[in-house]
């Protein structure tokens, strides 16, 4: 691998025009692409192979004009203090408001409170419910202005009017923050290359292959299902693999330019061995994705995929444009431990003449310090992981709705005033849905489903049964008296499902249990259940694409254990802030609740293919030290001297860029957001560079150990680049060489 990337890196670096202008032109492609789509709607929910999905689309086949999929609004309203709703005035009032909700292109229905008997028992509080067409996210400005106009004009008339529901949904924003962790990524550039331009090129090249990643997926996000979630993910990962990737190439590159090689061998070289290892650890994350789809869940498919996309785009951008924009650069990009004369490398020069002893780096003395100690270090990094790792034994899971929102926020409010007037349990009822078809008395069938629910603890109220035009399917809504992401209300959503096996085996009708609330319970259950299934595939595969690149067992096992580590100790980090409220005024955190049941599975995947990263860059420099004749301490701090800085500040530029988007104003961005950031500084800073190295100072040549017919049986793929060294790097390329390039 290591001589076919050479090859590509030098044919990047002479044929820089025609490289360049490819991926201008996917670029422009996929702008225009984006530019011409029509607008995404929101992302369809699906949660094949649970209950609630199938109560779902047995509800859409038997009332084909519920639109089920259509977005909703409770306008709620509240009397003044002294006053009820069913005063002269304030009836007239609402009743007025819900003729004005009615009036709306969009608007299948409007619901009179004083019809629906949608009041409450003290009288202070009404809600009229209201049903549209479409999807929040498809819902035209048009509609939600007339919905806060004709709520404005009731609160004129002296009502407390607020608005729940998924109609006023918009799409997330992410603040300035994503800016503000650009610009750190760049100041961590500037100080580790100690020039400007050099700085630029990895940046240039990550927000290209984001721009072509976010652009296609834009571009097909209407045809494909995609949510704007979607996009801002692959955002979050592609600039944050971007930047790293290009960082490693253009760090060998003046490595090598500091040995005195040719800038074309150069280039050739530094994708030839960082371009191997950034092969590799694309794979892992791409891998991990990918992986997310073993979970059958569509939309967490659809975000896997798409990201891993963006991540391939970066590193083949990573291989191809960063050597070409090499070779448009020339001499402006200096060799290794040279700076710009602007940041300070005229100093530098006249150290270098005096003839003064190089000082060791950061890295070769904390290497150092690391193989001295390693019992100590390790001991401090995995009881300092395990502390961080405890709030999560009190993980809670569940999915976000308006009683997670902001206080400030009008959907809060009307959750709030729901509650109040009409129950905790009122936010989240349960739709049983009874398919009485194969049923001889489908009334009698539904009438035993109600009587056994009625007789069920947590239950308030149980309406009465509404029939489709057939009259064998029936819908019954039931109100429970706990919260909708209470221990009880999921109690009592499998005990209706208990005694829906039992009424099916004397009456043939199936009982089904769905809703909002049924759904996040059964999205939790399968996110539990595919949780180990996800974790073996994922860890397994990139367990054996480790063993093949770093031809060791210890090595890849080492990896998988310090990933748990790291990824249990964030996981405790993201508890304690967004489930216990630790520093959640610092973070923005304005409400604290259940951590998304996405989160655990999504931290696992995006974490193990980050923390690869750090793991192959690292350990592929002492690898490559240790077969060229080095013993293990000594390669330990060859690869820290090397490593050191360059994956410093890749994790920071990394962390930087991940917590850019704590200021999303989606709850699921934010966590997210945190989540990867904390992750990456456990992972970098306290597993790779600590407890890594001690445990590798701790094996000795056992830590490179392989099994003889493991070793023939595996292919050599030559990551540290021996192949170069035995050939004759700085002979110049072939033309046919040139032309066998352009065809693969």
């Amino acid at each position: 691998m290591a001589t076919f990337l050479y090859k590509l890196g030098r044919f990047a670096f002479r044929r820089r025009h025609f490289v360049a202008l490819i991926w201008v032109a996917l670029l422009t492609l996929a702008g225009v692409g984006a530019a011409s789509a029509p607008a995404a709607g929101s992302s369809s929910f699906s949660i094949p192979g649970t209950e609630a999905q199938k109560a779902f689309d047995l509800l859409e086949q038997r009332f084909p004009g519920m639109s089920a999929d259509g977005a909703t609004a409770r306008v709620v309203f509240k009397a003044p203090s002294g006053e009820k709703m069913t005063d002269a005035a304030n009836k007239a009032t609402v009743e007025k408001t819900v003729k004005e909700l009615s009036d709306g292109s969009e608007v299948v229905s409007a619901a009179d409170p004083f019809k629906a008997n949608a009041v409450s028992k003290d009288g202070t509080i009404a809600y009229a419910s209201v049903k549209y067409k479409v999807s929040g996210m498809e819902l035209e400005d048009a509609s939600k202005d007339a919905l806060n106009e004709a709520a404005q004009n009731a609160r004129d008339a002296g009502l407390t009017v607020e608005i729940g529901g998924d109609a006023l949904t918009a799409v997330p924003e992410t603040g300035a923050t994503e800016v503000i962790g650009i610009a750190i990524a760049a100041v961590v550039l500037v100080i580790t290359f100690g020039s400007l331009l050099a700085a630029g090129l990895p940046l240039l090249t990550a927000l290209i292959g984001v721009g072509i990643g976010v652009s296609t997926i834009t571009a097909l996000a209407n045809a494909l299902d995609l949510g704007s979630t979607t996009s801002t993910l692959a955002m979050m990962i592609g600039l944050a693999v971007g930047i790293d990737y290009a960082l490693f190439i253009v760090s060998r590159y003046r490595a090598e330019l500091a040995e005195g090689r040719e800038r074309e061998d150069a280039a050739g070289r530094a994708v030839g061995t960082a371009g191997s290892a950034v092969v590799f650890a694309g794979l892992t994350v791409v891998i991990a994705l990918v992986g997310l789809s073993v979970v059958n869940i569509p939309m967490l498919t659809k975000m896997g995929v798409a990201a891993a996309g963006t991540v391939a785009i970066a590193v083949l951008i990573a291989l191809t444009m960063i050597p070409a924009l090499l070779g448009y650069a020339g001499r402006k990009v200096q060799p290794a431990g040279r700076k710009s004369k602007l940041l300070g490398g005229g100093r530098a020069a006249r150290k270098a003449a005096s003839g003064a002893p190089a000082k060791p780096n950061m890295g070769t003395r904390w290497a150092s310090f690391v193989v001295r100690r390693p019992v100590a270090i390790l001991l401090l990094g995995v009881v300092g992981l395990g502390a961080a790792a405890l709030p999560a034994t009190s993980l809670e899971l569940g999915l976000p709705d308006d009683g997670s929102q902001p206080t400030s926020t009008t959907q809060r409010r009307a959750y709030d005033l729901l509650s109040e007037g009409f129950g905790p349990g009122f936010n989240g009822p349960l739709m049983v849905v009874v398919d009485a078809e194969s049923s001889d008395s489908p009334k009698a069938a539904v009438t035993k489903v109600t009587d056994e629910i009625k007789g069920l603890k947590d239950v308030v109220t149980v309406t009465p049964a509404t029939y489709n035009k057939a009259g064998d399917t029936a819908t019954i809504t039931v109100i429970p008296d706990s919260k909708p992401s209470s221990v009880t209300t999921e109690d009592l959503v499998h005990g209706i499902r208990d005694a829906g096996t039992e009424i099916k085996a004397d009456t043939d009708a199936q009982v089904l249990v769905t809703g909002s609330t049924a759904m996040n319970i059964d999205f939790s259950q399968k996110m539990n259940d595919a949780l180990l299934p996800y974790l073996t595939l994922v860890v397994g595969l990139a367990f054996l694409l480790l063993i093949l690149v770093f031809r060791s067992i210890m090595v890849p096992l080492k990896a998988a254990v310090g990933f748990l580590l790291s990824v249990m100790a964030a996981l405790g980090a993201v508890v304690a802030v967004f489930q216990w409220g630790w520093l959640s005024g610092l973070l923005g955190v304005e409400e604290t609740g259940p951590i998304m049941s996405m989160m655990p599975i999504f931290m696992v995947g995006v974490v193990f293919g980050l923390a690869m990263d750090y793991e192959v860059f690292l350990v592929t420099r002492m690898r490559e030290a240790y077969v060229h004749g080095e013993t293990p301490s000594q390669a330990i701090v060859t690869g820290f001297k090397h490593g050191a800085r360059v994956v410093t500040a890749a994790a920071v530029i990394m962390m930087a860029v991940f917590s850019g988007f704590i200021g999303s104003s989606e709850s699921m961005i934010k966590m997210i957001g945190f989540g990867l950031a904390i992750a990456v500084f456990f992972d970098a800073f306290v597993v790779r560079m600590a407890i890594v190295p001690a445990v590798l100072a701790l094996l000795g040549k056992k830590a490179w150990w392989l099994p003889k017919w493991l070793d023939r049986a595996l292919p050599n793929v030559d990551v540290e680049g021996e192949g170069l060294r035995t050939a004759d790097g700085s002979r110049d390329t072939d033309p046919d060489e040139d032309r066998e390039l352009v065809r693969a």
